[in-house]
């Protein structure tokens, strides 16, 4: 069964329309994504390359987890299950820092069209042991650590999922 997901207006607010993924992307319809930034008290960001199956930034580089708000629940209890799912690592509500909103307006295709309004999040921990991330085969094809020079590396490379506002705000929060 197919994913279902709230449709917002353009404000981030839930219509009350409830639809499929599928369906919310062929349509053009709002609808939240989260997204979390796993940082070491040393600086380092856990990042994950994207699997070369998806639809959207293939073998991409991304932050930690990023996902789809299932229809029915918050930022925060969506975060932490995409968190859990992709990389393995549990996160709890209290670790969650938000950094910021915005909205993306992209057209993938005809049929793809991605209007998203993105909730962000920082978790800092003292460490993170790579042996201790379980990837999702079917989302993520590998992960490592990136101090802030490898970080805007891979940003200006241009081999990065497109999250501009994010990554100001990442590498603000490094400093």
């Amino acid at each position: 069964m197919s994913e279902l997901i709230d449709v917002l207006d353009e404000n981030g607010n839930r219509t009350g329309e409830i639809l499929t993924r599928e369906e919310i992307h062929k349509k053009g319809l709002f609808h939240k994504i989260v997204v979390i930034a796993i940082i070491d008290v040393k600086g380092n960001i856990l990042m994950q390359q994207r699997s070369k199956k998806r639809l959207t930034n293939p073998e991409k580089w991304d932050v930690t987890a990023a996902g789809h708000v299932s229809s029915g629940q918050t930022s925060t209890e969506a975060v932490i299950r995409e968190t859990l799912e992709e990389v393995g690592i549990k996160v709890n509500e209290k670790e969650l820092e938000y950094i910021l909103t915005y909205k993306n307006k992209k057209i993938v295709d005809e049929n793809y069209i991605d209007n998203q309004i993105f909730d962000c999040y920082i978790v800092k921990r003292d460490q993170i042991n790579l042996k201790d991330v379980k990837i999702q085969e079917s989302e993520v094809e590998q992960v490592k650590l990136c101090n802030k020079k490898q970080f805007n590396e891979i940003i200006e490379s241009g081999n990065i999922v497109k999250r501009d506002e994010l990554y100001k705000k990442i590498i603000e929060y490094l400093k």
